[in-house]
């Protein structure tokens, strides 16, 4: 699904016009953004919550050459599913 699907989405069930329908969805997908860069978690309640973790340094392998490199500490963004999110996919077969 991508950001015109959900505006699509928006249009079809509610009527709000696309360009407004893809204002929201840059809006929401912007403020996600903003939160998680500033290093806060994002929980949409019945969907989900993103996490920001923190990876250490560590040592790593290039698999091309097998060489050995120092991989940089990180922050990372996680996704973990709601149980009622789970469940639902869970049924759809």
């Amino acid at each position: 699904m991508t950001r015109a699907d959900l505006a699509k989405a928006i249009f079809d069930k509610v009527g709000l016009p696309k360009k407004e329908a893809q204002d929201i969805i840059e809006l929401i997908l912007d403020t996600i953004k903003r939160t998680l860069a500033e290093g806060e978690n994002v929980k949409i309640t019945g969907f989900g919550t993103f996490h920001v973790r923190k990876k250490t340094a560590r040592r790593g392998r290039n698999p091309q050459t097998g060489e050995e490199l120092e991989i940089t500490p990180r922050r990372v963004v996680t996704f973990k599913p709601s149980n009622l999110l789970k469940k639902k996919v869970e049924k759809v077969k």
